[in-house]
């Protein structure tokens, strides 16, 4: 069997490879968004008067939803798997998340969502147009990108102590690469695209 990042026979899976598919899912893209809207929202509620499962309807559009639709193509047949490792397949379903978070930002701005959830909102959406773009030609890792976006914005809430997370994206980033469904730059690109935006749009915004 070809692997998708490198083309190159993969060998029977052995104990890292059951933990690298193992780290791979619970550090799932979709997992961590919904993690990190959910932990922003409760901190917004900090503010008199403001609930803290704000994060819950951002969580729906920005997680649940476009997480339903990939899944969807997976028991059509269209999609591999749900982590989508044919760069081909991906780009659609990134379209499809965009449009769902940014449907999901225009109720909650109705709604009168915070501030703080708003502005994630956007840096998500920001980040999954950048992703969008670039696996046109090249497959940077979402995992490697959401992972580095959820300490970055973290750290952006809480302050240093949320660096403390930083090991989670290299263990996920080892994973990406072990499992060969990225390159070592695949990974570290898609880190630094994640890390930057959530670390600029978000505090900009919030």
């Amino acid at each position: 069997m070809l692997n998708a990042a490198t083309d190159h026979p993969r060998t029977a899976p052995g104990v890292l490879d059951r933990i690298a598919t193992v780290v791979s899912e619970v550090l799932a893209p979709a997992i961590l968004v919904a993690v990190l809207l959910l932990t922003v929202g409760w901190h917004a509620g900090d503010t008199p008067g403001v609930s803290r499962w704000w994060g819950l309807p951002g969580a729906l559009f920005a997680a649940v939803i476009p997480l339903g639709y990939v899944l969807h193509g997976v028991r059509r047949g269209r999609l591999t798997n749900h982590h989508i490792p044919e760069r081909a397949d991906r780009r659609i379903p990134l379209l499809f998340g965009t449009a769902s978070l940014i449907a999901g930002l225009l109720l909650m701005l109705a709604l009168g969502a915070p501030r703080e959830v708003l502005a994630l909102l956007t840096a998500g959406g920001v980040g999954l147009a950048a992703f969008a773009l670039v696996t046109h030609w090249w497959k940077m890792s979402i995992h490697a990108g959401v992972a580095a976006g959820t300490v970055s914005a973290l750290t952006a809430v809480y302050g240093e102590i949320a660096l403390l997370g930083a090991p989670l994206v290299l263990l996920g980033c080892w994973a990406r690469v072990r499992l060969t469904a990225h390159t070592p730059a695949q990974v570290v690109a898609g880190a630094v695209v994640g890390a930057l935006i959530a670390g600029t749009v978000f505090p900009l915004l919030r």
